[in-house]
């Protein structure tokens, strides 16, 4: 093994890698390559004469070498940030405007605890969330009227916009325990066909379930809009319809058998939120550490939901 030192940047890397699941989400994540990326985690195989995950798997998995790195690159990465913090807040001040503004309705179950975290870091920082379900959340950015947007699946590039990967999760489809379909391993797009699909008020392109599961298939269902995760869920559990949700969204549900989730395809459906900023705030300290923040209470959540299956 070389005498080379790791660096903080590795880390990032391994970290990046474990929240994606993939090479290409984490270069996105950290502004690179995919090929710079690909050196640099073959530099730290080299450098420690072992694999740090393993190759082809979905999602990745990290090897005995790789997971104890991550657990201390998650350490000393947070310790840093949080110096970093501290240091920008005693150099520059720490007020500021934050003002948040999101697209879906089940970004609440972890926008609120990353929002508590942030403010118990930022106290003077204008912390906000804009009322309402948005549509374009990311025009209120360019409009000036919103500082951060929570918005789905990579948008096209706008002048003056910053966007970044949040995170991944899965969307199930979500089901009555009684439902004739409860028995499948999984759904497939035609198991919808002669079923209601009951979901929030909004456009078939802003549901994940649609735009890139039924959609594709040309498989519409017919739909009953109905406002409220707990309304969904009651009508789902009374067998009026099925749901297709986050999981996060539905677990103390789904812990408790009141409903039942199955994966849409035989490797479920992965889905993405980003964020959208104005570029003249992307690297604004308070911003690095809400984004952080987002991050880590998802990343969270996802833990707990995975060791509840």
């Amino acid at each position: 093994m070389s005498n080379s030192p790791l660096e903080i940047r590795h880390l990032q890397t391994l970290i990046a890698l474990a929240d994606t699941g993939n090479l290409a989400k984490a270069a996105d994540r950290l502004f690179v390559t995919q090929s710079a990326l690909s050196h640099q985690l073959k530099a730290l195989e080299v450098h420690y004469s072992t694999a740090l995950f393993e190759r082809n798997t979905k999602p990745l998995r990290f090897t005995q070498a790789g997971t104890r790195l991550l657990a201390l690159a998650r350490k000393v990465v947070s310790l840093t940030a949080d110096a970093e913090r501290e240091v920008a807040q005693w150099v520059s001040g720490n007020s500021g405007e934050l003002r948040v503004a999101v697209e879906c309705h089940t970004c609440f179950d972890w926008l609120m605890p990353a929002m508590d975290a942030f403010r118990d870091h930022w106290p003077e920082v204008e912390l906000d969330l804009i009322s309402g379900f948005q549509t374009e959340p990311i025009a209120l950015v360019e409009a000036g009227s919103a500082d951060f947007a929570v918005i789905h699946d990579q948008p096209a590039s706008r002048p003056g916009i910053v966007t970044e990967h949040l995170f991944s999760y899965e969307t199930l489809a979500i089901l009555s325990p009684k439902h004739p379909l409860a028995r499948k391993p999984h759904l497939q797009p035609k198991d919808f066909k002669s079923e209601i699909l009951i979901s929030y008020p909004v456009d078939d392109a802003m549901l994940d379930v649609v735009r890139h599961f039924l959609a594709p298939a040309k498989i519409k269902p017919q739909r009953r809009n109905v406002e409220l995760t707990a309304a969904i869920l009651q009508l789902v559990a009374s067998g009026r319809g099925i749901a297709a949700l986050p999981e996060w969204s539905v677990k103390s549900y789904l812990d408790r058998g009141y409903v039942i989730g199955k994966s849409l395809g035989a490797n479920g459906l992965e889905c993405e939120l980003h964020a959208a900023m104005p570029d003249s705030l992307a690297e604004k300290p308070y911003m690095r550490d809400f984004v952080a923040k987002v991050r880590g209470v998802s990343r969270r959540a996802g833990k707990t939901a995975a060791s509840a299956k």
